[in-house]
């Protein structure tokens, strides 16, 4: 989703302003001077990360901007190791709220023909945190799914970047795109209870 989007579910952007040390409001989802005050202060912040990581292609940018201000930085680092190693690749997803979450659960359930692309509902995932983003790869301006290029990228990235976590590496749903940054809490449970009381979990 977009920065723009981000901010239409209130108490969503509320909770992730304040997990993020920007928002010291009470958590009501009603958008007031508070709000706009950390909304401005966390815009601020993006651009000043932007500017010390670098700036990329515009679908990136604008999943980066969702994303925690930690966050940012890393993934932002990211992609400058991936195009200095000479692959085009790109962001193509950021932070999403519950509601968008449920909305991709349900493909290829209760009777979407579509494949399933993931078992995670709204709040089980950490793309619903601000901590996770996956990533494109693109050959010739062609969006390329063969596992063993993205296994090529994770290998050489991930010993250069301690703090980030691979979502190939998982067992039970590998996800050879996913990437996120290592949260200070344990399991996705203590991550949701954090953001919903708006304590800091990166």
């Amino acid at each position: 989703m977009s920065y723009q989007l981000l901010k239409q579910d209130q108490l969503f952007y509320q909770r992730f302003l304040k997990s993020n040390g920007f928002y010291k409001g009470k958590l009501d989802g009603i958008w007031g001077p508070r709000t706009d005050a950390a909304d401005m202060a966390f815009s601020e912040q993006s651009k000043h990360i932007a500017e010390a990581e670098g700036q990329f292609d515009t679908r990136s940018e604008s999943n980066i901007l969702t994303l925690s201000p930690k966050v940012q930085v890393l993934a932002r680092r990211f992609l400058t190791l991936a195009l200095q190693a000479g692959w085009d690749v790109r962001i193509i997803s950021g932070t999403r709220t519950y509601a968008e979450q449920n909305i991709l659960f349900r493909k290829g359930r209760y009777g979407d023909p579509g494949p399933r692309v993931t078992n995670a509902r709204g709040g089980q995932s950490n793309h619903n945190f601000g901590i996770a983003w996956d990533i494109g790869l693109f050959e010739s301006g062609s969006y390329i799914t063969a596992v063993s290029k993205y296994k090529t990228i994770a290998s050489h990235i991930l010993p250069q970047l301690p703090n980030l976590e691979w979502g190939g590496h998982w067992k039970s749903f590998p996800d050879m795109p996913h990437y996120e940054h290592k949260a200070t809490v344990d399991g996705v449970a203590q991550v949701r209870s954090h953001f919903e009381e708006g304590k800091a979990y990166v």
